[in-house]
């Protein structure tokens, strides 16, 4: 195949998976899942992947791998529906890139460039999973982990340490780096409360003992400090604690900032138990009070989402994560979820039936007992 040609055929199909277009499918009632990833490595501009030059690339070889687009963070942005996806190039690195669409189904595009983010200390092995907060105080957060060798274990290359690092925009395109956030503990999936508390800076955190063990972490915590230019978590408040024989058994955190509703701040976050083919990380709500977003007010038993038909099969196995959602002035909730750190995908919602289902949707017993007590009275109220 001639040079031209080949371009030609990789521009087509480049273009038909864009504008591809993205149909809902009937879920349980809560939800609907929409039947096409939303960003996936093969969305990525062919100006990242390809030399279009045939003098320097006669045979028009993919010259910077693109391996996988997932886990995203979102935001309403001049009328678009935009993530900051963290796209995973064939070397294993991670980096931000912002996508759009007019619709927040499909027809995302990648703008021109990925996020060029400034480094802060010493320079990051890998950056990734950034929550967006737009904070009152006028300025685009972006919270992400950032990943470095461990200096205390030089001889085992799998070790390293966990921080959360900080920055802000107000255009998306321009980064301000922040110091990262200081902590007695290892930080992953920390998350900025859009409204100050108290007159302080909330922020939702995960501290754990080891990169990846959560240890004697007990879960989800809530932690006010005086500034983001300097944020230094002094005491943690556990808000939905860690449990034996639950869907966050070995670990859970915080996905996106919650959203604002009339009965309380509605959640979304992710659990994490293991089993015989390893960790299955699984979606769930719960809610806190408007009043003390401290607080928990509901928490319904179990998962909200979990991987389902080819969202098992990935990169890494059995797994959902979702650190992006955007509600829409008439209620509708667009949730961005990655399925086995591969793709991103979308299922919508409404904050109505977000929170009915928290409110009337039982708690966790903890035991069998409980669980059958539970769905027996279901049984009863339906037979009568």
């Amino acid at each position: 195949m001639t040079y031209e040609k080949r371009l030609s055929r990789l521009r087509k199909t480049h273009r038909e998976l864009i504008e591809l277009k993205n149909v809902p499918v009937e879920g349980n009632g809560v939800y609907e899942r929409y039947a096409n990833p939303v960003l996936t490595a093969e969305h990525a501009p062919l100006e990242w992947r390809y030399d279009l030059h045939p003098d320097t690339n006669p045979y028009l070889l993919e010259r910077f791998g693109i391996h996988a687009v997932f886990n995203a963070g979102a935001i309403k942005w001049n009328g678009k529906y935009v993530l900051v996806a963290r796209v995973e190039g064939a070397d294993r690195k991670s980096f931000f890139a912002v996508a759009e669409s007019p619709n927040g189904v499909d027809n995302f595009r990648f703008w021109s460039r990925p996020v060029t983010m400034p480094e802060y200390g010493e320079p990051a092995t890998n950056i990734y999973d950034m929550r967006l907060t737009a904070h009152e105080d006028g300025w685009i957060y972006g919270i992400f982990c950032v990943e470095r060798k461990d200096p205390a274990r030089p001889d085992d290359l799998s070790a390293a340490v966990a921080a959360a690092g900080v920055a802000r925009t107000h255009d998306l395109v321009t980064w301000e780096r922040l110091p990262d956030i200081v902590s007695k503990s290892q930080q992953r999936n920390v998350v900025l409360h859009p409204e100050f508390v108290d007159g302080k800076y909330a922020l939702y955190t995960r501290p754990q003992d080891g990169f990846i063990d959560a240890g004697g972490g007990a879960g989800i915590g809530w932690a006010l400090v005086d500034s983001m230019e300097h944020a230094f978590v002094e005491g943690e408040k556990t808000l939905s604690r860690r449990c034996y024989h639950t869907i966050k058994e070995c670990k859970n955190g915080e996905g996106p900032h919650p959203i604002k509703t009339p009965q309380g701040w509605l959640h979304l976050a992710h659990g994490v138990r293991g089993c015989a083919s390893g960790l299955r990380y699984v979606l769930y709500l719960y809610m806190t009070a408007l009043d003390d977003p401290a607080r928990v007010i509901a928490e319904p038993a179990g998962f909200f989402m979990a991987p389902e038909g080819g969202e098992y099969v990935g990169d890494v196995m059995n797994v959902l994560f979702s650190n992006g959602w955007i509600c829409d002035p008439d209620g509708k909730v667009f949730i961005y979820y990655a399925s086995s750190d591969t793709r991103l995908h979308v299922a919508t919602s409404t904050v109505d039936r977000l929170v009915d289902y928290c409110l009337h949707t039982a708690p966790d017993g903890l035991r069998t007992g409980l669980s059958v007590k539970t769905l027996n009275e279901l049984i009863d109220r339906n037979i009568r």
